[in-house]
């Protein structure tokens, strides 16, 4: 059995698209994004030895735009703002969710009491002796 020769080129052009769509926020085989040498690897389908001993300089020259451009792809910044925002949103909501409980636990107290109020009085209305009523003048 023979190997089939490498194509360097092929694996250059792989390395290089995979560095675009990590520092475009839009890994298709990466799952966190990161901007790292491994999440390159990952992203570009190589393996790790193929990629650290002919083609060094690609992840040195990632690397380098990642510092560029402060490590934080734009995509990924804009998901962890919403992200921040929703967070903000479920803190609120979860607030109103609190005060409307209580509400609703006062009101149900309230409902229970005036229903034992109503039962009292038609017993008492019931056990009451019979009043004569007095005409009106």
């Amino acid at each position: 059995m023979t190997r089939q020769p490498r194509d360097q080129d092929a694996e250059r052009s792989a390395i290089r698209a995979a560095s675009e769509r990590l520092l475009a926020g839009t890994p298709l085989r990466s799952t966190s994004g990161k901007l790292t040498g491994s999440e390159l690897i990952t992203e570009s389908g190589l393996r790790r030895d193929v990629v650290y001993g002919d083609h060094k300089d690609l992840v040195e020259e990632f690397q380098a735009r990642v510092k560029a451009q402060h490590a934080v792809p734009a995509a990924v910044e804009k998901v962890a703002e919403q992200n921040r925002t929703l967070k903000d949103e479920n803190t609120a909501l979860k607030a109103d969710l609190a005060t409307e409980r209580e509400k609703n636990k006062a009101l149900a107290k309230i409902a229970v009491e005036l229903s034992l109020e109503l039962e009292q009085a038609r017993e008492e209305l019931t056990s009451a002796p019979t009043v004569a009523r007095i005409g009106n003048r």
